[in-house]
């Protein structure tokens, strides 16, 4: 099955990179990493794929069905897709035969050279796509910041980020502040840049924290929009409390980190999130969901009617907190995200949930440090900057948790 999984994917990457980085070019933007100074450049290759290709004889798998097929491409599009394809000499061929051809995969949920926690993320928008084309993935979605609260400046920071950019990507925005000009700045994000959907931190008090009124605006803003709206849902004044509880205590290491933060601030978070939504009547998008407490809130939200979305994370589908309470203190801060990786059992809810479809896609809000800015925190938790990687593993780790096992 590795063997297999390891040509499909190589075969889903080859087909989805030409037909969705190319779509508006005939040439194939090829990029280099740096030497030095980490920075890296894209270029324009003419001669780096052939413009006549047939895939042949795969599994080709769409979300409404699988069928053995072939899949021709012209250009870096997709031309035809159906059986027993005849073409000429001048067409490259790939045999897939015995594997699957698979649209490639999207991470709704990634952060790339994100400023976090006094550091920076050290993957970029070059070394994060390549490690997510490494993985199958062909499509982000990433969150740009505010600068300064104006939102067209953070939307112009995070597009200089990504002139380095060597796949498809899209952005969130973030909201951090309230006034008139992010109301009018959230129109021009939708209206001329392409961004339809807004997160609002229910946690990080003193950063990125909203309270309640300001999610209300927010929430009626989406509404008037048409745009979506996402919460990272944590009780941020109550997790303030827990990780003070812990410091008090003595409690420094990362497994504070989950202590201070249980899932009943996250299923808290959820449930209010999802009743002022209800209450301005319009959807919400709930990240990284990491609990049984907040799935069971957004499942009952569904069942009642309510458009709500649930999202796992690949981390929180195939882990356990067992890893944050590893005595050495690298390993651990490794894991250390938020909302936290849960105690077993609900990881296995998680998966269930999924299998179901109470929850609707798998991100990975891949935000990664290295041990050297983990080593912030090593004597106060609350500096480790969070984030975990996955941008790379999520199509693998979803394939060998739930579509191998649940077999």
């Amino acid at each position: 099955m590795a063997i297999s999984l390891t040509v499909s994917l190589f075969v889903l990457r080859f087909l989805l990179f030409a037909s969705l980085s190319i779509s508006n070019s005939k040439q194939l933007p090829i990029c280099e990493a740096g030497i030095g100074n980490g920075e890296s450049t894209c270029r324009i290759s003419s001669s780096s794929s052939p413009s006549k290709l047939l895939i042949k004889g795969g599994t080709v798998v769409n979300a409404h069905q699988q069928e053995i097929a072939d899949v021709y491409v012209e250009d870096g599009i997709i031309v035809t897709v159906k059986p027993n394809i005849n073409v000429g000499d001048e067409v490259a061929v790939i045999d897939a035969t015995g594997k699957y051809v698979m649209p490639g995969g999207i991470d709704p949920h990634t952060h790339l050279d994100a400023e976090f926690m006094g550091t920076v993320a050290v993957d970029d928008f070059f070394s994060g796509q390549a490690a997510a084309l490494a993985g199958g993935t062909t499509m982000h979605i990433d969150f740009a910041h505010p600068v300064n609260g104006s939102l067209m400046a953070g939307f112009e920071a995070y597009d200089k980020k990504a002139k380095k950019s060597c796949m498809d990507y899209g952005f969130h925005m973030v909201i951090t502040n309230w006034d008139e000009s992010v109301s009018r700045e959230m129109e021009i994000m939708v209206k001329e840049k392409g961004i339809n959907s807004f997160k609002f931190f229910m946690a990080y008090k003193g950063s990125f924290m909203i309270n309640d009124e300001l999610l209300l605006q927010g929430l009626k803003r989406c509404k008037s929009l048409g745009a979506l709206a996402m919460v990272h849902a944590e009780n941020g004044d109550a997790v303030y409390e827990g990780q003070k509880r812990m410091i008090e205590l003595g409690i420094t290491g990362p497994e504070g980190h989950a202590l201070s933060r249980p899932p009943v601030l996250e299923g808290e978070a959820t449930a209010r999130a999802i009743r002022l939504a209800s209450f301005v009547n319009t959807p919400i998008y709930v990240v990284h969901v990491m609990s049984i407490e907040a799935m069971e809130e957004i499942a009952k939200a569904r069942k009642s009617g309510q458009k709500v979305i649930g999202e796992p994370v690949v981390s929180g589908l195939v882990l356990d907190d067992s890893v944050l309470w590893d005595p050495d203190f690298i390993t651990a801060a490794k894991y250390v995200m938020s909302p936290p990786i849960r105690e077993s059992g609900n990881n296995k809810a998680l998966q269930a949930a999924l299998s179901t479809g109470l929850l609707q896609l798998v991100g990975t809000d891949h935000c990664t440090f290295n041990s050297t800015q983990k080593a912030f925190g090593i004597d106060d938790f609350r500096k480790i900057p969070n984030g975990v990687n996955g941008i790379e593993e999520r199509m693998h780790l979803v394939w060998d948790t739930m579509v191998v096992s649940y077999s």
